[in-house]
């Protein structure tokens, strides 16, 4: 197949390429003209540069697709709360790209997030499907859900098959090492830092996620399918405690944080489409090995 492949110089978009490429697909990327692609070597069939707001590169990214997969944010934006902006490109701009590949009869994959929900009605039991109103609680999450909401217009006016994936947070080996989940921690640490962040979240490797988006892309012409990728629910004290386990040190770690989160998200969905996630702790063991042994051979430990 070929794929369109919006954000692939980032951390899920360079995986989703590689991954693509190695069982046989064409990918076409979509990079800015600052973007990085020295880790992208081999993983692209053909590269386009512009932006998702840029209406000037859809025929050329879109040129030959079978599948879109829209999976670029422009962070900076909403860091520096450019809001204005923000809507403009990560919003108006999705859109239009949607369009364009619902005129064309091109199948969507589109990287949604877990971050559509927040207030979550108690009546679902603490297990969130996807059949739960999207509800979220800031503007991140709000702009998944709005693209999400145009898709389904799109697939009821235009016939647009599609499937959007909701990860959790991320963890996996980012080309950027200081962005990888868990660097902090390791870094802390090894400094004899005592750990006090409070907290935690549920997480998904980077792998699974690009598993359930090559699953999600041989989806076309099927039923939209909403895909929640939320393996395990994990504290940040439970990362410290790894983090010294394979540093062999030890520091004091504020264990106060609920071992339990209030809802988890039923990933029934997901099984359905053939992609099982069990790592468990044990992914994010061999996740903080993988990257102390990063730190170290660079020198940051």
């Amino acid at each position: 197949m070929r794929i369109a492949l919006t954000g692939c110089s980032g951390f899920i978009g360079s995986t989703l390429a590689a991954r693509f490429t190695a069982r046989g697909d064409q990918v076409t990327g979509l990079l800015r003209s600052t973007s990085r692609r020295d880790h992208l070597e081999g993983a692209l069939d053909r590269e386009v540069e512009g932006t998702q707001c840029d209406p000037g590169c859809f025929d050329e990214l879109l040129d030959g697709a079978d599948v879109l997969v829209h999976n670029s944010v422009d962070w900076k934006l909403l860091k520096d709360e450019r809001i204005l902006e923000h809507y403009q490109s990560n919003l108006v701009g999705s859109l239009h790209l949607l369009d364009e590949a619902a005129r064309r009869g091109i199948h969507v994959v589109f990287m949604s997030s877990v971050a559509v929900h927040h207030h979550m009605l108690d009546r679902w039991e603490g297990l969130i499907d996807s059949h739960h109103p999207t509800r979220p609680g800031n503007r991140y999450g709000s702009l998944k859900a709005a693209v999400e909401s145009h898709l389904w217009a799109l697939h009821t006016s235009e016939g647009l098959s599609f499937a959007a994936i909701r990860p959790a947070a991320v963890y996996g080996q980012d080309p950027r090492i200081e962005r990888t989940i868990g660097y902090p921690i390791l870094r802390d640490i090894a400094r004899g830092t005592p750990y006090e962040r409070k907290g935690g979240g549920k997480f998904i490797h980077v792998q699974d996620v690009a598993t359930a988006t090559l699953a999600a892309a041989d989806r076309a012409g099927q039923p939209p399918v909403l895909l929640h990728l939320a393996e395990l629910y994990t504290r940040w004290c439970d990362w410290a405690e790894i983090a010294c386990d394979i540093l062999g040190t030890t520091v004091p770690i504020d264990r106060s944080s609920p071992e339990r989160p209030k809802n988890n998200f039923d990933l029934d969905e997901l099984t359905a489409v053939g992609v099982n996630v069990e790592r468990g702790m044990e992914g994010i063991r061999e996740h903080l090995t993988t990257l102390r042994d990063r730190m170290q051979a660079d020198g940051k430990l």
